[in-house]
């Protein structure tokens, strides 16, 4: 304050911010059916405004261009104010769950759903771009270094697909750690289901991990490929495809350089040592150099099926750059040892069986430097102890995961990020319509009930046990004479049920009718890819510290590589009712006895490390408030202001929005105890030093005194509209601003009353040294 004025914060204007208005919830539509929203939606893409509300939740359209409207004005414009006051955006999404988190001290989780290519990933940015911002703490290092994971992650989990240039090839969840006063102080990373056999092998017209890319070109430009043994000429072969214009691309194409160079400072920022960088580059030119190994077979008298390495060049750059002997490394891939009755017998691996253990090698070479870079990432942001405990703290979890694929033709990658998707539609399902239901009739409210398409019994025959597809492809992977085609039969004889079916004529593969739509899935190497191949035991021989750490470390129930410290969730520590009482407790609660616990690895298969990563990424996401955001793809050629009518009506048809906004108009998203909501709202409607009880009565004083309108008491909680909620903490903040002021002029009074004692003080202390000096001077 200053010349008795108190200045409050003024709120923020952007120029050209287009104003508020009704258009930008549908849940304000009087006419509600399929084409009034489309066309809502149509509109609104048309004059680039990509973000619409339902209620609570976001429904974002890819842009397919560079919008400026994510500038730290926006960030000013979308800080603690009134959401009808700025139109949509997902600052707004990403202020809601801090301001929940903050107010309400409870973990919040943000779930960005859609299509591969709606634009999930760079949503996922911009909450961490926003929440950063708003937790604003005195350690820069901190937030710089947070910033820097989501790039440095996508470089090595992230590649170009069909439909996608930078689609998420692993399911992400971030975790944003802040103090009880909201200022960040750390983060934490979760990764599902890497598809580590892109590393050996890609459909037509895609390509590897972008990180291969990135550091060849980085390292030809540097003139250091000799160093690291790789060619200039002839790409290795696990990123060579069928354009031929692999090497031509990663010399003339500047963005490969530049992102090198973006990914050595992520290395720095985030606080990764020279030493560990030159390790991870080594382990990844020894990859490439690893796939370049080809195999003959020698027949002799007594052998037929051995093999040899005809052409030893790449087999000696591959050693040389792991860091083992030449000879070690032929060995472990043309022979292996079996244990029988006490003896071990070495028997040699024919030209084919030689490619699938060294391919295997540089499966489980790639998944588990991916593991080791997220569990260093986690190391290096954890939070410091000093500060405040990760235990005291909250958290905003971010889902970022691959999203809905259904290709020209579609594989067991394919089929496991469909059901993860199934389980994330599912989770939805359970929020806005289930749960919601579930409550008004316990409370004996009556409410109009909304008709959704519900996917339980579609995810319990990919998921049930014994007879579910994922235990059946198990239960098939252990019988080594098995095939794809015993496999699809398998399928045939026991998933009898309307979602699954077999096309006449085409032996090798079967079909789902997901929530999304049919997708016809092939086979073919199904039970090889399920069998997730043991890597060797040579590379713990080697002579590089990371190398052998990675295969010395096991594996956790997910498949990722166990951190050196157990710690437990929080999932372990709180589940909401809902969800312990339904039939989802079996799982999750299975999950959480063991969160870093280790498996027997001759029993572990994709399959079941899906299974329990589908497990725990449910535990993580049940603890927090939700907040959904849908991400919808426009067009299938990603082209900027183009709308396909059909393709925005197919997505809007299987994610529900058009049952969400019946329900989100019609029903109560918020749901509070009597206990909390007086705990919480009391300030509105009595003394600030009284303590009044958690009773129906104090409930309709409170909701009387704030002039609300459309909401419901039911036996045991206050139910409220979406939009009621964000008044209320509204009408709190003002009362609390006007204690502020008074608390501010009272303690200026009492200042200004301590000043003048003090000052009356001194000139009395001054008068009497005076006087005393006058008359030692007349003496």
């Amino acid at each position: 304050s200053r010349h008795e004025r108190i200045h409050t914060r003024r709120p923020y204007h952007v120029d050209g911010a287009d104003k508020c208005s009704l258009d930008d919830d549908l849940v304000n539509l009087e006419v509600l059916d399929e084409d009034t929203i489309i066309q809502q939606l149509q509109k609104r893409y048309a004059d680039l405004q990509i973000y619409t509300y339902v209620g609570d939740i976001l429904i974002a359209l890819n842009p397919f261009q560079n919008l400026s409207i994510y500038s730290p004005q926006f960030s000013k414009l979308y800080h603690g104010v009134k959401r009808s006051s700025n139109p949509p955006h997902i600052f707004a999404s990403a202020d809601a769950a801090y301001q929940s988190m903050v107010t309400f001290s409870k973990d919040q989780c943000i779930i960005i759903s859609g299509e591969s290519g709606a634009g999930k990933t760079e949503s996922a940015h911009l909450i961490v771009q926003h929440l950063t911002f708003l937790g604003k703490a005195n350690n820069r290092a901190l937030r710089e270094k947070i910033l820097q994971v989501n790039p440095l992650v996508e470089a090595f989990g992230n590649a170009c697909t069909a439909i996608n240039d930078n689609s998420s090839r692993f399911g992400k969840y971030l975790e944003m750690m802040f103090t009880p006063t909201g200022a960040v102080m750390g983060a934490k990373i979760s990764e599902y289901l890497l598809e580590k056999s892109r590393v050996i092998k890609q459909a037509v017209g895609e390509k590897n991990f972008h990180i291969f890319y990135y550091i060849y070109a980085g390292l030809y430009h540097q003139k250091k490929l000799s160093e690291y043994r790789l060619p200039d000429t002839k790409p290795p072969r696990y990123i060579d495809n069928e354009t031929g214009r692999v090497m031509h691309d990663i010399v003339t194409k500047d963005s490969y350089g530049q992102q090198f160079e973006a990914i050595q400072h992520c290395f720095r920022i985030i606080g990764f040592t020279d030493e560990e960088v030159y390790s991870v580059y080594r382990i990844l030119t020894g990859i490439l150099n690893t796939g370049n190994i080809e195999f003959a077979a020698i027949s002799s008298q007594h052998q037929t099926d051995k093999s040899e390495v005809p052409n030893p060049e790449a087999l000696d750059n591959a050693a040389a750059l792991l860091s083992i002997g030449s000879e070690e490394l032929q060995e472990a891939l043309t022979s292996h040892c079996v244990v029988t009755r006490g003896e071990t017998i070495i028997r040699t691996n024919t030209v084919d069986k030689a490619a699938d253990v060294r391919d295997a090698m540089s499966k489980a070479l790639y998944g588990r430097l991916f593991s080791w870079i997220v569990n260093r990432i986690n190391t290096l942001l954890q939070p410091d102890k000093n500060i405040c405990s990760a235990e005291n703290g909250m958290n905003v979890g971010i889902l970022d995961i691959f999203g809905f694929e259904n290709f020209a033709r579609n594989s067991f990658e394919q089929l496991c990020i469909n059901i993860a998707n199934e389980q994330i539609q599912f989770y939805f399902n359970q929020h806005i319509f289930a749960l919601e239901q579930m409550e008004y009739q316990s409370e004996g409210i009556d409410a109009a009930a909304v008709e959704y398409e519900d996917n339980r019994p579609l995810l319990d025959m990919f998921l049930q046990k014994p007879m579910g597809l994922l235990s059946l492809l198990d239960e098939e992977s252990r019988f080594p004479q098995a095939t794809d085609l015993t496999l699809v039969d398998k399928f045939e004889d026991n998933l009898r049920c309307k979602y699954f079916w077999r096309p006449k004529g085409v032996e090798l593969s079967f079909g789902i009718q997901h929530y999304a739509g049919k997708v016809l899935y092939d086979a073919c190497a199904f039970l090889e890819k399920n069998r997730d191949t043991l890597p060797m035991v040579v590379l713990r021989t080697s002579e590089n510290k990371l190398l052998q750490q990675l295969f010395s470390s096991p594996l956790t129930k997910t498949g990722n590589l166990a951190q050196a410290r157990a710690r437990v969730t929080a999932a372990s520590r709180s589940l909401p009712p809902q969800l312990s009482a339904g039939r989802i407790k079996v799982d999750t609660m299975e999950v959480m006895r063991h969160p870093e616990e280790t498996t027997n690895m001759k029993r572990q298969t994709m399959a079941s490390y899906f299974r329990y990563s589908l497990m725990d990424l449910l535990s993580k996401m049940v603890v927090g408030q939700p907040h959904f955001i849908r991400c919808i793809k426009p067009n299938d050629d990603r082209e900027a202001l183009t709308f396909s009518h059909e393709r925005v009506l197919l997505q809007l048809r299987y994610t529900g929005i058009l049952e969400t906004v019946k329900i989100r108009q019609k029903g109560y998203s918020h749901r509070i105890l009597f206990e909390e909501f007086v705990k919480r709202y009391y300030y509105l409607a009595f003394k600030a030093h009284e303590t009044p009880l958690g009773s129906r009565e104090n409930c309709l004083a409170i909701l009387e005194k704030s002039k609300l309108e459309n909401w419901i008491l039911g036996k045991t909680k206050v139910f409220l509209k979406y939009y009621h909620i964000e008044q209320l903490n509204l009408f709190l903040r003002e009362v609390i601003g006007r204690v502020v002021v008074m608390q501010a002029y009272i303690k200026g009074w009492l200042g200004a009353r301590r000043y003048k004692k003090v000052k009356e003080k001194r000139e009395n202390s001054a008068v009497t040294i005076q006087s005393a000096w006058r008359g030692y001077e007349a003496r």
